[in-house]
């Protein structure tokens, strides 16, 4: 559980300091304590997100074309990318979590890091407005916005769909064929079928979309395999 002084140093790493101290209290609050969590501040905060930085991508890549914005912007507010961001702020040391998810060591678990940080912006947005949070997150994202590749390396589901789509063929199909795991630590594992090449592969991962790229990229290498480049 995270003290009024750690706290405190969180607001100095966001540079924002909460006069309504239950906002963020609440934001760093995890379902698994009960009560009121941060589930509603994670809703605002990934809409708050995606708006700055696809904001900032428009006016930084003023040639590029909206199928690689669509790319950047999802490799920048993907999980992965707040959960590295939230690593850096210690962000595992401020949150609120039941006693299963402290036991399972909840406060190093990519999702809800990631879930925690769109929740703070979402409590810096309703406390200090559009302006203060957009500083924040350009902030935040700084170095990775000063390293924007010059070309978008396209995760394997866009890559296996334009591949398909430019030869005649139907999107790939994609079923969650099981899941098994505690509530808070998972596995599932997706079915990727392309019918008309009599082709499927499996994947699993602890989210169904990490599950799901699993897959893809199993199926990618199936085609390699026959002498196929998507």
């Amino acid at each position: 559980m995270s003290s009024a002084a750690e706290d405190a140093l969180l607001e100095s790493h966001l540079g924002h300091v909460f006069a309504d101290r239950e906002l963020l209290v609440r934001a760093l609050t995890h379902r698994s304590c009960g009560g009121r969590d941060n589930e509603r501040l994670e809703f605002l905060g990934d809409a708050v997100l995606g708006l700055v930085i696809a904001d900032e991508l428009y006016r930084r890549l003023p040639r590029a074309e909206e199928g690689q914005l669509t790319r950047l912007r999802a490799m920048l507010v993907n999980e992965d990318s707040l959960a590295d961001i939230a690593v850096t702020l210690a962000l595992g040391n401020h949150l609120r979590l039941g006693s299963g998810e402290l036991k399972s060591g909840g406060f190093r678990r990519p999702s809800i890091l990631a879930d925690a940080l769109e929740a703070l912006l979402g409590a810096v947005y309703l406390e200090a407005g559009l302006d203060a949070v957009r500083a924040l997150i350009l902030r935040l994202y700084a170095v990775r916005l000063e390293e924007l590749p010059t070309r978008v390396v396209k995760d394997p589901k866009t890559r296996l769909q334009e591949w398909l789509q430019s030869r005649g063929y139907e999107r790939p199909q994609y079923t969650l064929s099981a899941s098994w795991g505690e509530p808070h630590e998972q596995t599932f594992r997706a079915l990727c079928a392309v019918p008309a090449l009599s082709l499927n592969a499996t994947g699993e991962a602890s989210s169904r979309r990490r599950a799901e790229q699993d897959a893809a990229t199993s199926l990618i290498q199936l085609l390699e395999a026959q002498g196929h480049r998507p």
